[in-house]
């Protein structure tokens, strides 16, 4: 590589140092050479890229190439004009193309000028400019939709990470490729300039300086200058060649051949068509059908040939599948794939396939992007894949929810009506079908297009069937968060708080406690909708307490003492104080002597007409202050906190039991209501 360096370096120094020095005709036919070399290389090697990256070295490629062609140009010029021959090479092109005849060489010149200037330079750079223009206009939108998967779960911050960098380099690669095709223009414009100057400066030179007659020296200086044009304007043209074809390959997933053979001949019955058509031609015109038939015969053959191909692919794909699907049955391993258990299922009726379809303007698959960043920010977890799915054993407008392939929750859903909830007063203009709110079991009415307008006129909150699908699964994300917490995902959460604060992971795991009991005190704040997004905090705690005490449930208690204050604000209404629901002192009392110690830990043992009235309590004074539109929170003892939570999770699930010691005194507090008895 050092070597490689050292010579390009040498080169381009070379190649400036020779527009000032003369060179030997010799020297420069070898010179002139290796630029058809170089030309037809770039060309080859173009044309069998898959993409443009794989080539990105192009564009100062290209640029490179030209100086150097103009370097020839300007040492030719000198011999043209001064020894009146510029070499073995540049004499063979213009033999060629003058031959006998000045006017016809140099017309012929011309047109090689004009297809170069006109056609290819002009469409290349054209190409270079729109294909830079749409590349950054392109890169907001893929910079979203790598954000998307990623945080969907499909790709990795590595894969990302590499997918940014490919948008950049496209970026870097198309700008630069539209700024070399002026290159491309100004050498095209030039070598005609030069051709000329060559002519006119020859020709003159010829007749003042030389003695020649005006024919000898019109034959030798347009000989001479129309050679040299064509030995720069042929590699021109194929570096022109080149640089339309980089810029064009923009949908190409092979090489330039086999796109045109997979591509071109892909529709057997086309080359048949053209087949009879050239047929007919030869047949019913002067042209003759000796002059017809022989292409006509090689596109026919040529569609025989690719449809017997397709059919042999065909053939040999299907028993690829029968020996796959054979061999498969008889690997023992071929069961392992029935048992996995996805974490996280979404099924629907076909019914439903639009809310999900984004072809058909659904946008459930967004919103399920935003329940996972949500969810991330408000419970510090991240939600393993959703996986959606269609089922035929469904209703057409049924769906369902499954974690860990159990059925949790589902509901059903009427496909061009809205959801309307009362705002508590129902209004008797406003008719729909009754039914419930999936998320909370509101009382609520589905109402077509017509309705929606009255019902949101009366106050009702209206909203469509995908936003209440969504809702739905939010919250049942949130109230079974601690289930899909598991030791690899407590793992990945402790490596990634590793990267920012290595010491305090370093201490907890695994020389105080392991992941599995890191993980049940993290699923215990889940379980009870704590955020677990200060891990710092959590862990710095279990660090202190660890290594008093391996009880998972006196380190939880400890934990939310710790995070008292994110517990309060989390609880509370903003702006407002936090209002609780407190137990009478004599409720306490028999809480208390009613405590019994199981292995599982501490639990209330109370006497059931005593739990009944505890409950017909706690229940009337929640419905109090959810009817004036405050969370319900029942404050209690330390000691009693974890008792009651257990006592109360199946017969109310959502009250906030907080204790004493886990109150900001930053935050007002004020009573809601007092159980007693």
């Amino acid at each position: 590589m050092k070597k490689a360096d050292l010579g390009v370096m040498v080169a381009v120094i070379g190649i400036v140092v020779m527009m000032v020095i003369p060179v030997s005709k010799t020297l420069l036919d070898v010179l002139l050479i290796v630029n058809l070399f170089i030309s037809m290389t770039v060309l080859l090697v173009s044309m069998n890229t898959q993409e443009p990256l794989e080539f990105s070295v192009f564009p100062s490629l290209l640029m490179i190439t030209t100086i150097y062609r103009l370097a020839l140009n300007v040492s030719s010029t000198r011999l043209i004009l001064t020894q009146h021959d510029a070499g073995d090479v540049i004499r063979t092109f213009g033999n060629f193309v003058i031959g006998n005849n000045i006017v016809v060489g140099f017309i012929v010149y011309l047109i090689l000028a004009i297809i170069q200037f006109i056609v290819i330079t002009r469409g290349a750079e054209r190409v270079a400019e729109v294909a830079a223009r749409f590349t950054l206009d392109a890169m907001p939108g893929k910079q979203i939709s790598i954000d998307a998967d990623l945080n969907s779960g499909l790709i990795t911050e590595q894969e990302a990470r590499a997918r940014r960098q490919q948008i950049e380099r496209e970026a870097d690669f198309y700008g630069a490729m539209d700024g070399a095709s002026k290159f491309v223009k100004g050498d095209a414009i030039a070598s005609m300039l030069i051709v000329g100057i060559n002519t006119v400066g020859g020709f003159i030179i010829g007749m003042a300086m030389n003695g020649m007659s005006w024919q000898t020296s019109a034959q030798t200086y347009t000989l001479l200058s129309v050679g040299d044009g064509l030995v720069s304007q042929i590699p021109a043209l194929l570096l022109s060649t080149a640089t339309g074809l980089m810029v064009t390959r923009a949908a190409s997933e092979s090489n330039l051949g086999t796109d045109v053979v997979s591509q071109v001949f892909a529709f057997p019955r086309t080359l048949y068509i053209v087949a009879v058509a050239l047929f007919m031609l030869g047949l019913f015109t002067p042209i003759g059908i000796l002059r017809t038939l022989p292409v006509a015969a090689t596109a026919a053959i040529v569609a025989w040939r690719v449809q017997e191909k397709a059919k042999r692919m065909q053939r040999k794909e299907e028993e690829t599948k029968v020996r796959s699907r054979k061999e498969d049955t008889k690997k023992p391993e071929s069961v392992l794939s029935l048992i996995s258990v996805e974490p996280i299922e979404f099924e629907f009726g076909y019914a439903l396939i639009p809310i999900v379809d984004s072809k058909q303007g659904g946008d459930l698959l967004d919103r399920v992007v935003m329940i996972r960043r949500q969810l991330a920010l408000e419970l510090g977890m991240v939600i393993p894949v959703i996986r959606l799915r269609d089922n035929i054993q469904l209703k057409p407008s049924e769906y369902t929810i499954k974690i860990r392939g159990v059925e949790i929750a589902g509901g059903e859903l009427m496909m061009g009506h809205w959801l309307a909830m009362s705002p508590g007063l129902d209004d008797a203009s406003v008719i729909g079908i009754p039914t419930k709110e999936p998320a909370f079991g509101l009382p609520a009415l589905w109402v077509n297009a017509e309705m929606k307008m009255r019902a949101e006129a009366a106050g009702y909150t209206v909203v469509d069937p995908s936003s209440a699908v969504a809702t739905h699964l939010t919250e049942v994300l949130k109230r079974h968060s601690h289930e899909l917490l598991g030791r690899q995902e407590t793992k990945a959460l402790l490596d990634h708080v590793k990267t920012t604060a290595p010491a305090v992971v370093d201490e907890v795991v695994p020389g105080v406690l392991n992941v599995g009991q890191v993980q049940r005190v993290l699923a215990n704040l889940l379980q009870e909708r704590i955020s677990i997004r200060d891990m710092v905090t959590i862990l710095e705690t279990l660090a202190d307490f660890g290594r008093q005490t391996q009880d998972t449930d006196v380190l939880t208690e400890s934990v939310r003492r710790a995070l008292a204050r994110q517990i309060c604000h989390q609880f509370r209404i903003p702006g407002q104080p936090l209002t609780v629901i407190t137990l009478a002192p004599t409720v306490e009392e028999r809480l208390q002597s009613s405590l019994v110690q199981h292995e599982g830990g501490v639990l209330i043992g109370a006497e059931p007409q005593l739990a009944q009235q505890i409950h017909r309590r706690l229940q009337e004074e929640s419905a109090k202050l959810s009817a004036m539109g405050k969370s319900t929170v029942l404050l209690a003892h330390p000691q009693l906190r974890l008792p009651i939570r257990r006592w109360l999770e199946r017969l109310m699930p959502d009250l906030v039991v907080l204790s004493y010691n886990e109150l900001d005194p930053g935050v007002e507090i004020e009573s809601g209501g007092v159980v007693n008895l």
